[in-house]
């Protein structure tokens, strides 16, 4: 009498899944719920937008009004940590960007000539002339703006208006207000650009009559006597550093082929005097011979004086009564000559005299030298040179640093004095000295792949969808895999049992819950093998001799005719 189990040959999955017991039931459901979940967060973060600044470091009030215009135009926004710019989609940074603009947004932005195209009809002359005033002023703004040290500018013109009488005409003029950016300073060459900037840009007006300020309020630019803030001090200082980098110049230029490029260090100090001195010299010489002196004037005086003429002598008559005849002598001749001519004149009278006088003035030796002192004047000069000791390798790839020997310092020192025109009277120190340097830690650790930026940054941006595959193939190969493999598989066929005959053995389920479970087949009695039925009979009789409650209530069964279940 033989009882076999049943078991359905091809079971559904329906009935499989109402096989599973309740807690593989429960981590399948649960599997395909992650799994979904999955799946949504990995479409919604694909599909989420790049945000980009909109605008930042805006004021409260143009903030505000840029937000509600996002709102009304209903385009996503937010803020970065602080509040300090406004975020939009990267996709429409340009076209929310030119919606704003055409709307006035934000107000706090330079408006250039722009402000020309809306006049409206009925402007007077006075609004027309201010609003191309502001024109003018916004793009002077932009472009001192568009300065690398520049922040921020604002430009104030005053430009008084214009009448008929070409002698009261007021001249124009600019005021420049100036923000930089932190650490950074302008130099004077920038300063002259800007104020010949503003000044090139309106008609009539004086690079003197721009001011230029920086936000501390303190004047960058010259004032009109020509002294300004930045005065013949800073030219000073800058040809100073001039002289000393081009004195370490030359140094390094005659020391480098000597001792190598990265052995030698080279520092120049030069005291300059700037101060400004002149001097006027008038010299003259003593005096020189009448030869050799310049004659500038000269004047010749002659009188002559006689006594009272007696009665006149002679034969009467016409030739009698003429008086003397004047004297006829040349005017450079000799006094003899003029002297006898007037004793001829008059040589009526016995006592007459005769006075001669002579002033010559001559030419003084004078000498005027006037000198004026130059600036920028080397005072004195110091050098300081530290040389490095001399590094050898042998064949076997052995440094060596050896030190400079005395004999190779004076020679470089005298190098370096005529180098710098070493003056003993103008007190001039040269110092040379030789000492080890420190060797340069170089650190040739290669940054790791991993630390690269781009590296990073191609992992930032593939963290999301790997991140999200790879938990969703651990849910499913971890999960639902294992559950869906059992609803496939069909469910193993209960191993028959029999007597030594062949026939089967069918263990039937009986009130106790636990079932003891058939061992394998036993091993070898004897010398010989044991054929199959003897294994089965001996199995059957383990069990009956281990659980002899099972096989009472199969053997009830079968006397019962009962089917087992």
């Amino acid at each position: 009498m033989q009882a076999v189990a049943t078991v359905p040959v091809n079971p559904t999955i329906g009935q499989r899944f109402a096989a599973m017991d309740q807690g593989q039931r429960m981590r399948l459901a649960l599997g395909v719920l992650l799994f979904v979940a999955i799946g949504i967060v990995g479409l919604v973060m694909g599909r989420q937008a790049e945000w980009r600044v909109l605008y930042s470091n805006l004021a409260d009030k143009d903030g505000g009004a840029v937000i509600s215009q996002l709102s009304t135009l209903n385009i996503p926004y937010k803020y970065t940590e602080g509040g300090g710019a406004i975020l939009v989609p990267a996709d429409r940074v340009h076209d929310v960007r030119l919606k704003l603009a055409s709307l006035g947004l934000p107000k706090g932005s330079v408006n250039g000539f722009e402000m020309m195209e809306s006049n409206r009809f009925g402007m007077t002359q006075f609004q027309e002339r201010l609003t191309f005033q502001r024109g003018l002023e916004g793009e002077l703004t932009r472009s001192i703006q568009a300065l690398s040290s520049v922040q921020n500018a604002r430009v104030h013109l005053a430009l008084p208006n214009q009448n008929g009488f070409f002698r009261e005409q007021q001249k124009p003029s600019a005021s420049v207000l100036l923000s930089l950016h932190p650490g950074r300073a302008l130099d004077r060459t920038q300063l002259a650009g800007i104020v010949h900037l503003v000044a090139s840009s309106v008609p009539e007006m004086s690079p003197s009559a721009v001011s230029v300020l920086d936000d501390s309020g303190k004047l960058l630019s010259a004032m009109p006597d020509g002294t300004g803030a930045m005065g013949a001090d800073a030219e000073q200082l800058q040809y100073a550093q001039q002289i000393e980098q081009l004195y370490s110049r030359r140094i390094l230029d005659i020391l480098e082929p000597l001792v190598g490029k990265q052995n030698v260090k080279a520092q120049v100090t030069a005291e300059l005097d700037f101060s400004q001195t002149e001097s006027t010299t008038e010299s003259h010489k003593p005096n020189q011979t009448p030869d050799s002196s310049t004659v500038r004037s000269q004047q010749l005086v002659e009188s002559t004086n006689g006594a009272q003429a007696g009665p006149p002598a002679g034969v009467p008559g016409a030739t009698t009564n003429q008086p003397p005849a004047q004297p006829a002598a040349p005017i450079n001749g000799q006094p003899q000559t003029l002297a006898a001519a007037g004793q001829a004149a008059g040589a009526a009278g016995a006592n007459s005299s005769s006075k001669k006088e002579s002033i010559i003035n001559y030419e003084v030796d004078k000498t005027v030298r006037v000198v004026k002192g130059a600036t920028g004047v080397i005072k004195r000069i110091n050098a300081a040179v530290v040389l490095n000791n001399q590094v050898t390798t042998d064949a076997q790839g052995k440094t060596t640093s050896t030190p400079l020997t005395e004999a190779q310092l004076e020679k470089m020192t005298a190098l370096v004095r005529e180098t710098v025109g070493f003056s003993q009277d103008r007190g001039d120190s040269v110092n040379v000295v030789n000492a080890p340097f420190a060797a340069a830690v170089v650190d040739s650790t290669e940054i790791p792949v991993w630390r690269q930026p781009e590296v990073v940054d191609l992992a930032r941006s593939l963290a999301w969808p790997l991140g999200t595959l790879g938990l969703a193939a651990l849910v499913l190969l971890g999960v639902i895999r294992p559950a869906m493999k059992s609803l496939t598989q069909p469910p193993p066929a209960a191993e028959p049992l029999g007597d030594e005959r062949g026939g089967q053995l069918d263990a039937l389920e009986s009130e106790q819950p636990a079932r003891p479970q058939l061992g394998g087949p036993s091993a070898e009695t004897g010398t010989g093998m044991v054929s199959p039925g003897e294994l089965r009979l001996e199995d059957a009789r383990k069990l009956t001799r281990d659980n002899p409650a099972a096989v009472a209530n199969i053997v009830k069964a079968w006397m019962n005719g009962e089917a087992p279940a």
